[in-house]
């Protein structure tokens, strides 16, 4: 069987070579940029987990209305229907 030690020692030897080209005055977001981005994600994710709960939750029937039915009157047919309603208001006041 190889000797392992050979090749690990070659890998760190290149590790550290690396580690001094890295530039120490570059900032980089780190462990805890991970962390944050990590926590959005999964606020994200259960945000809209639920917002999809709730959607299927949702009745899109829709009843139909019943104004819907009647004729749209015109301003002058309107006041004309009122007036003919508190003419007939006021005989039943007569008449009882």
């Amino acid at each position: 069987m190889p000797d392992m030690s050979a090749s690990a020692s070659l890998a760190m030897t290149h590790l550290v070579s690396f580690a001094k080209e890295v530039d120490e005055d570059k900032v980089t977001p780190g462990v805890l940029g991970f962390i944050v981005f990590a926590a959005m994600a999964l606020a994200v994710w259960a945000l809209m987990k639920s917002m999809s709960r709730h959607m299927n939750r949702v009745d899109f029937t829709q009843v139909p209305d019943p104004k819907a039915d009647q004729p749209e009157q015109s301003p002058a047919d309107a006041d004309a229907t009122a007036a003919e309603a508190d003419s007939s208001s006021q005989g039943a006041k007569k008449q009882g």
